[in-house]
């Protein structure tokens, strides 16, 4: 079992910063993926970013250069770094992780982002 927390979100205006987090907790070692994904007003849930246990990171293309995910494995928390915001980053935000021993997907709750001007 894998518990999600999620922090951060909130009201930022365009170009500016924010960064959430996410704490795992439970049988996190077993977890291999974790990323974030937003889902906007009227579109699909899309994947933002992703980062394995080794640390290797993929991003969509609309957040590249921009946004960073990382991870504290002594604080079993994954991060994403939220850089030049924009208007259309607006979405509710969900930290997802993934355990094969356990054939599973783990989802916080989604915080919101709103991205002003």
């Amino acid at each position: 079992q894998v518990q999600l927390v999620q922090s951060g979100g909130g009201l930022v205006q365009a170009r500016g910063s924010l960064k959430l987090g996410c704490v795992s907790s439970g049988n996190t070692i077993c977890i291999k993926l974790m990323g974030w994904y937003r889902q906007a007003p009227g579109k699909e849930r899309e994947l933002v970013a992703t980062i394995t246990s080794g640390d290797v990171t993929n991003y969509a293309d609309s957040v590249k250069g921009r946004f960073t995910i990382s991870r504290d494995n002594a604080k079993n928390t994954v991060y994403l770094q939220m850089n030049s915001v924009k208007p259309e980053d607006t979405a509710v935000y969900f930290c997802h992780a993934h355990s094969p021993a356990y054939g599973m997907t783990y989802w916080g709750k989604g915080t919101l982002v709103t991205v002003s001007s």
